[in-house]
């Protein structure tokens, strides 16, 4: 391989590094004698009011005689609560991300007519600039599609005569443009790299106005384009139960914090990208995978619960995957009972493990689920229940519907956009302050020497 400068970490680099980390570091005491709220989060992990939204609402406990006490979780969509809405558009064989990216956005579900209009609009809005793909996603293509996502959005500003305009009726058309095209800018950049550093055949599908989002997905990643009524349907499910998670998430936070600053939306949305690419935020569900996979080997009976706990006890004390001490998809920072994702989730994840002849494998996720809990309180003294979330299925699915593994996390984008774009709009409709919270310095004074006093 060719000699690299600019990705070369030189003995000179890792010594500065040092000095840099010496610098930097903080004594743990000092957060608690100061009250920090690191991560803006209690002691007892309970988040810090930062603003108010009437998007969505994560509910996880109820006030019993001024305590808080650990409920079943529960999701709301302006009010909605998922599992009601998740019903209704399946029970009715319909394909719900479009409906519920209308109520998201417009705080109202939509009438017959208006979501034939909505779905018509998203799909005049499904084309990209003319030459797009060629001149700016075949060129240079990223190994990380999340970064191929935030360029691409990042480039549109060239393509917008409007780009700067932060009026709301411009910001949804930006809004709704972009939700539109994440499957494309994030499949035709796995295109690219598959071509070009795989070596394997490129496809460049055009999306069909008249099918879903999830339809437009599998249409356009797979070679064939073929793909089962159950496939589509479970991946519009796993993108409505993605898309939206309250105003304090790690990646929608970012939303409000850069949209507050009065730039422009690809700049918002690019931020809310990088976000999102982090493990500890979208990237779980690829190591619960990946953990998956471990376990597998490991596992000699996938049904002995001994052998499976002992396992799991492997993990939390990094004996074995990759010796981090966790266990993947298990926990929640604000589930404890339940995620409500992972329970409107399984049932689905159930009949398509049939399909595709997964059984074994959709028993034994069953058997962690059961099982993590119980080691990890026998492991750790926790200060709530655990239970697994939304990412422990959500890989298993994509793995059944055999996507590649570098696009999970996109996918989670191209949900998450949606959501994303209504707290966009809430937070100028508000036109609040720029948020800017406060950190305490507590480095010292020193007063200036001369260069030629300095040691």
């Amino acid at each position: 391989m060719e000699h690299n400068i600019y990705s070369e970490v030189t003995p000179e680099i890792i010594r500065l590094a040092k000095l840099n980390e010496q610098a930097d570091m903080i004594a743990t005491e000092l957060f608690t004698k100061f009250d920090v709220k690191r991560g803006l989060r209690d002691l007892n992990g309970k988040g810090v009011l930062a603003g108010l939204t009437r998007i969505s609402d994560v509910r996880a406990n109820r006030m019993v005689d001024g305590v808080q006490i650990p409920i079943h979780g529960d999701l709301f969509y302006r009010g909605y609560n998922v599992k009601d809405l998740v019903s209704g558009f399946t029970k009715d064989n319909r394909f719900g991300f479009e409906e519920v990216t209308y109520l998201l956005l417009f705080d109202k579900l939509p009438n017959q007519k208006e979501l034939e209009d909505f779905q018509n609009l998203l799909a005049f809005y499904r084309n990209l600039p003319t030459n797009f793909v060629r001149d700016i996603i075949m060129k240079a293509p990223s190994k990380d599609m999340m970064n191929t996502l935030a360029r691409s959005v990042l480039t549109l500003y060239s393509y917008d005569d409007r780009a700067d305009d932060t009026s709301l009726p411009n910001v949804l058309r930006q809004c709704l443009q972009l939700i539109s095209l994440f499957p494309l800018l994030s499949i035709y950049g796995y295109q690219a790299y598959s071509y070009y550093h795989d070596g394997k055949s490129l496809y460049i599908h055009s999306p069909q106005p008249e099918l879903s989002a999830a339809e437009n997905i599998l249409h356009i990643l797979r070679p064939d384009s073929a793909y089962t009524p159950l496939e589509a349907r479970i991946l519009d499910i796993a993108l409505v139960l993605h898309m939206e998670h309250g105003g304090g998430n790690n990646s929608t936070f970012t939303t409000h914090v850069v949209t507050s600053s009065l730039t422009d939306t690809y700049s918002v949305i690019a931020a809310a990208i990088g976000s999102l690419k982090g493990p500890r935020h979208g990237g779980a569900n690829i190591k619960v995978v990946q953990m998956f996979e471990d376990m597998k080997r490991e596992v000699y009976d996938w049904t002995d619960e001994e052998e499976v706990s002992v396992y799991l006890t492997k993990l939390l004390n990094k004996d074995a995957f990759d010796h981090a001490g966790l266990i993947y998809g298990v926990g929640h920072a604000v589930y404890s009972k339940s995620d409500p994702r992972a329970v409107i989730f399984k049932s689905f994840v159930e009949k398509l493990s049939v399909e595709k002849g997964l059984q074994r494998e959709f028993e034994l996720y069953s058997l962690v689920e059961r099982l993590a809990p119980e080691v990890i309180a026998k492991e750790r003294q926790i200060y709530k229940g655990v239970s697994i979330n939304v990412d422990f299925y959500s890989g298993f699915v994509y793995h059944m519907l055999e996507l590649p593994m570098e696009l999970y996390t996109p996918i989670f984008a191209m949900a998450r956009i949606s959501g994303w774009s209504a707290h966009r709009m809430e937070e100028l409709a508000n036109n609040g302050k720029i948020i800017r919270p406060a950190y305490k310095p507590i480095g010292m004074d020193h007063p200036y020497m001369d260069i030629s006093s300095r040691s």
